[in-house]
C-alpha cells in the first residue's frame, strides 16, 4: 500500500516465491472442508443398491457391491472406484479370505469354498493413512446382501470369471470386452436416486448426499451402536480427531437419553476449597 515491493513476489516475473505457493498449497490440503457430508442411513442405502441391481449392468452390479464395501470398511471414494491423486483402490492381490481357521485362495478355491468364507480382510498397500501391510476385516453379518464377506466374495467370482491378473483393482467391470474402473460419479447417482425417494422422510435431500458420504455413514452407523470412538478411528484410519467433522448429533436415536442421564448427573456438590476446610477445621 506504501509502494514497497511484494516480500512475498519474485523480482522477476512477480510471481508468489515457489517456496511459499508450495506452503500455501499445504495449507489448503489441512483446511477442514467448507461443507461436511452427511452420512447415510442404511434404509437409503439399501434402496440405492437395490435400484441399482435392478439395473441388471455389469458397471451398476459393481457399484452395489462397492457401496457395501465402503460402507463396512469406511472407504475412501479412491479406495473403491476409480484412483484419485493420493488414494488407490484395492486390488485382487489385498484380499484375505477365511473358512474359519483355513485361508482360502481366489484363485485356486473352488467357488462353493469361497461362498462358504467366514471373514474377509483388505490389506492396505497403497491407501491413504494406511499403514502398510496393515490389515483390516470383517466377519458375516446376518445380511444375505449387506455383507461384507459375501460382497467381496461376488467381487471375486466375477473377476475370476473374467481371467484378470492379481493386480486388477477390485472395483473393475467388463463393458463391451473392455476393463473399466468403476467412477465414483456411478456410485453418487445411485445414491442420490435413492435419497430423491425415501430421503425427505428421513431428514436428507440428494444434495446432501455423494459417494463421500459412505465413509461417514460407516462411522455414523458404529457410534449409534455404542462402539468406543477410538475404535471407530482405527477403523476408519483417522490419524486425528477429523472424525468429528463427520458425525452428527442430530439423530434421535443417538441423543434419546441424554437429558435423563443429565439430570441425573447434574445432581452432586463439590468439595470445598482447600482454606475453607482449614479454616472450618
Amino acid at each position: 500500500m506504501l509502494g514497497a515491493p511484494d516480500p512475498r513476489r519474485l523480482v522477476q516475473g512477480g510471481q508468489i516465491d515457489p517456496r511459499l505457493s508450495r506452503q500455501l498449497r499445504g495449507y489448503t490440503k489441512q483446511d477442514p472442508p467448507p461443507a461436511r457430508v452427511k452420512p447415510i442411513p442404511v434404509q437409503i442405502l439399501r434402496l440405492a443398491c437395490q435400484l441399482a441391481e435392478a439395473v441388471n449392468s455389469d458397471e451398476s452390479l459393481a457399484a452395489a457391491d462397492m457401496t457395501w464395501l465402503a460402507f463396512f470398511f469406511l472407504l475412501r471414494p479412491g479406495e473403491y472406484t476409480s484412483p484419485t491423486e493420493d488414494s488407490h483402490p484395492f486390488r485382487l492381490e489385498d484380499i484375505r479370505l477365511w473358512r474359519n481357521e483355513q485361508c482360502l485362495s481366489y484363485c485356486t478355491a473352488t467357488e462353493a469354498d469361497m461362498l462358504s468364507a467366514t471373514f474377509v480382510a483388505l490389506v492396505f498397500t497403497t491407501q491413504k493413512n494406511g499403514v502398510k501391510g496393515e490389515t483390516i476385516g470383517h466377519g458375516r453379518s446376518d445380511d444375505p446382501v449387506a455383507c461384507p464377506v459375501r460382497t467381496v466374495v461376488r467381487r471375486l467370482l466375477y473377476l475370476r470369471s473374467l481371467g484378470v491378473p492379481s493386480d486388477t483393482f477390485l472395483c473393475a467391470y467388463q463393458h463391451n470386452s473392455q476393463i473399466r474402473l468403476l467412477s465414483s460419479k456411478t456410485i453418487t447417482s445411485f445414491l442420490r436416486q435413492a435419497t430423491a425417494l425415501l430421503g425427505p422422510s428421513l431428514g436428507f435431500s440428494p444434495s446432501d448426499i455423494s459417494a463421500k458420504s459412505l465413509r461417514a455413514a460407516g462411522a455414523m452407523a458404529l457410534l449409534q451402536e455404542g462402539v468406543d470412538k477410538n475404535v471407530i478411528q482405527l477403523i476408519g484410519r483417522w490419524k486425528s480427531d477429523a472424525m468429528y467433522r463427520y458425525l452428527h448429533i442430530q439423530s434421535p436415536n443417538l441423543m434419546t437419553g441424554f437429558a435423563t442421564l443429565m439430570l441425573t448427573g447434574g445432581n452432586y456438590s463439590l468439595l470445598p476449597p482447600s482454606n475453607q476446610a482449614t479454616d472450618h477445621a
